[in-house]
């Protein structure tokens, strides 16, 4: 017979699906849990990140900058001729004169163009002497000429007077008074003529004289040219100082206009500094600079700025206005301030490494224990090397990370141990 069926209980209540929904919560909470363990604020060490503390008073604005010592009065020494390094006669290091030779070097055709330039100007010499005797001569000539002339005229004015007088007496035809008109006539325009040759001459004389004379004045600079060559090939200092550095080895083929050794004035220096391109923009010539030899302290001011920007920096001179301090030489390594101003009572920072001067940004502000960082948003002001102006942001005392933070960035709290 059949047996009537109790309704059983709902499926949802059925214990294997109430087991499952209660995996299925708790697999829920457990990943909210990892989520919000996730977002957990991170932890630092306080010794690992650089602390700063923001003050307010005047804050300096200078210029930090390495460079090195270097002398005002450099002088390079160049070849002045193709040439055989045959020695170096001065090391490195020492004291030279301007007749102190430094390289000695050989081209024997140098010596033989000496020979030929000397040969070329005596021939200069010979024709320029035979020019002149020859011109001579034949001014002579041409002057004999015309005191031939003026005699004649002299004579046929003579005649013409006396047949006037013996015309007027009735003692001579008119045409014999005639003829020695015309005759008296001619032999002065060839007087006129002879004198005008004689002027011609001369100045043709003298302009064949100023060529021969040209043709010598330019054997003679040959020669001169030649000599200066041959004695170049005795390198000398040519000032008084240290020579710095020599660029050639015995034995060395050398070009005409290779650098062969620098000599400097080692009591002359000046400091050159490399300033970072991006603080750059702020140097004005005349500003004070304070020049640290690590032997002392020096004062000088901003001579020159160069207007071309060299890999990445660009070149400042300080002369200096005082004594230097012991132990300062060329090419010692220096360290510069430049001071560009002060600010009056701002809030200042030591100068994190990507703080830019007018930008924005934020910083991890310690809280009053200590143990926890809260990202702020500052804005910064002017700049200095070491320090930056904080306009916006923080107060007087306030302590911050000014290390680099950027891995925390999706991070608005830190915490320190």
């Amino acid at each position: 017979m059949d047996i009537k069926r109790t309704p059983g209980a709902p499926k949802w209540r059925r214990p294997r699906i109430l087991l499952l929904a209660g995996a299925a919560v708790l697999a829920l909470i457990l990943l909210v849990l990892l989520m919000r363990m996730g977002q957990a604020a991170p932890t630092v060490g306080a010794a690992e990140v650089w602390i700063g503390t923001a003050e307010r008073g005047d804050m300096a604005r200078e210029i930090r900058a390495n460079g090195v010592l270097m002398p005002r009065d450099t002088r390079w020494i160049s070849a002045g001729a193709r040439a055989t390094v045959q020695q170096i006669v001065v090391e490195p290091g020492a004291r030279v004169e301007p007749d102190t030779v430094i390289i000695r070097m050989v081209n024997p055709e140098l010596e033989a163009r000496l020979e030929q330039a000397r040969a070329a100007l005596a021939g200069a010499e010979a024709d320029v002497a035979a020019a002149r005797t020859s011109l001579r001569s034949q001014l002579l000539d041409q002057q004999a000429a015309l005191a031939q002339a003026d005699a004649e005229w002299q004579m046929a004015r003579v005649r013409a007077e006396a047949n006037a007088r013996a015309h007027a007496s009735g003692v001579i035809a008119t045409i014999e008074l005639r003829q020695s008109e015309i005759n008296e006539e001619q032999s002065g325009n060839r007087a006129r003529i002879e004198r005008e040759r004689v002027e011609a001459f001369r100045q043709n004389m003298q302009a064949q004289i100023q060529a021969s004379t040209a043709r010598r004045d330019e054997a003679a600079s040959a020669l001169e040219i030649a000599r200066q060559q041959l004695q170049a090939m005795e390198v000398r200092a040519g000032i008084d100082g240290i020579l710095q550095q020599v660029e050639v080895e015995a034995g060395q083929q050398v070009e005409i206009g290779t650098a062969l050794a620098r000599v400097a004035r080692p009591d002359d220096l000046i400091a050159r500094l490399q300033v970072p391109e991006v603080l750059a923009k702020d140097l004005l010539l005349e500003l004070p600079v304070t020049i640290d030899t690590r032997n002392g302290l020096a004062e000088g001011r901003v001579a020159r700025i160069d207007p071309a920007v060299r890999n990445g920096s660009v070149a400042v001179d300080v002369v200096f206005e005082g004594e230097l301090p012991p132990g300062a030489r060329p090419d010692l390594s220096v360290e510069g301030r430049v001071l560009l101003g002060r600010l009056d009572d701002v809030v200042s920072i030591p100068r994190p490494p990507l703080a830019v001067p007018g930008a924005a940004s934020s910083l991890f502000v310690l809280d009053a224990q200590g143990d926890a960082a809260r990202r702020l948003p500052v804005r910064y002001g002017a700049a200095s090397s070491d320090r930056i102006e904080v306009a916006e942001g923080l107060r007087n005392g306030d302590r911050a990370i000014l290390s680099d933070t950027s891995r925390w960035d999706g991070h608005d709290v830190l915490r320190l141990r």
